[in-house]
């Protein structure tokens, strides 16, 4: 059995993962994740008790119980670089023997639903409208990292992808990773719309905003905007869905994102004042996880 080296899984003296520095007893099967570590507080008003609540960088957590249901709720921060930390460190507490550095004899399964904020690319998903990643677009490498990657994937989708974007964005292969099927079930409703969400690495460029700095395709969106495959249009743009959805799959956990859209990409329009925006979301996620 693989003993795993201080370096490869780091343990604060108080046996806390380095940098969630939360105990396996702090964690529940069931998880909500935000970028916002404000937004960790907003969804903990709503619980009935608090067990525990742990603040480290942009990562902050709050386990509670809610209606019956014990719920952990994780800020992550921006990015799919963060996701990687932080579902790494989940899977962990609750795979992991902290004690024995020894992965444990029997498999926990984790329910991971992210709630972002997201730009809609189609006239179909205006500002305001709760879009679920049903399917998730990586334009941000995370997933390449790791093994046996090919068998998460939807390599056709891909395809198609790279065909009808005409690709030409140097050194970076997009990814496509269908999210968990029973999870999209019991999330989503007539009031949540199934839509590909892309996850990019960056919210200026790799987006296709351009300020100063020219674009490497400025055709991009356009063709995204257009493509078409199985029945599937692009929906919208954020940045952490395909890592979360990648991982979750390769790891054995049930994951999904769901995002409030704040943004018309195509009409050039965007809503600031979101929060609001999003406390149906944060409502409908609290009652269905």
């Amino acid at each position: 059995m693989r003993t795993i080296p201080a370096s490869e899984m780091p343990v604060n003296a108080d046996g806390s993962a380095f940098h969630l520095h939360l105990k396996p007893e702090n964690l529940s099967d069931r998880i909500i994740l935000v970028g916002d570590p404000a937004r960790v507080t907003a969804i903990a008003s709503y619980f009935d008790t608090v067990e525990c609540d742990v603040s480290s960088r942009e990562f902050h957590t709050i386990t509670g119980n809610y209606k019956g249901k014990r719920i952990t709720v994780v800020s992550h921060g921006i990015g799919g670089d963060n996701i990687d930390i932080v579902l790494t460190e989940l899977d962990a507490l609750a795979n992991i023997d902290f004690e024995t550095r020894t992965i444990r004899p029997e498999f926990r399964q984790l329910t991971l639903v992210r709630i972002g904020t997201s730009g809609g690319l189609q006239p179909t998903v205006p500002i305001g409208t709760y879009v679920a990643a049903e399917r998730a677009i990586g334009f941000d490498g995370v997933i390449y990292f790791y093994g046996e990657n090919e068998d998460v994937r939807d390599m056709d989708f891909e395809t198609a992808l790279c065909h009808q974007l005409n690709w030409s964005i140097e050194g970076l292969s997009p990814y496509v990773i269908p999210a968990d099927p029973e999870l999209t079930e019991q999330i989503t409703r007539s009031d949540i719309i199934r839509g590909c969400t892309i996850a990019t690495n960056g919210f200026y460029g790799a987006q296709g905003r351009f300020l100063r700095l020219p674009l490497a395709d400025p055709e991009l969106n356009r063709k995204i905007e257009a493509f078409q495959y199985d029945g599937c249009r692009i929906t919208n743009f954020e940045m952490e869905s395909a890592a979360l959805a990648g991982l979750s799959a390769l790891m054995g956990h049930r994951a999904l994102t769901v995002c409030c859209i704040i943004a018309g990409r195509v009409a050039k329009e965007m809503n600031t004042n979101y929060k609001d925006s999003l406390t149906g979301l944060i409502e409908t996620v609290l009652e269905r996880i």
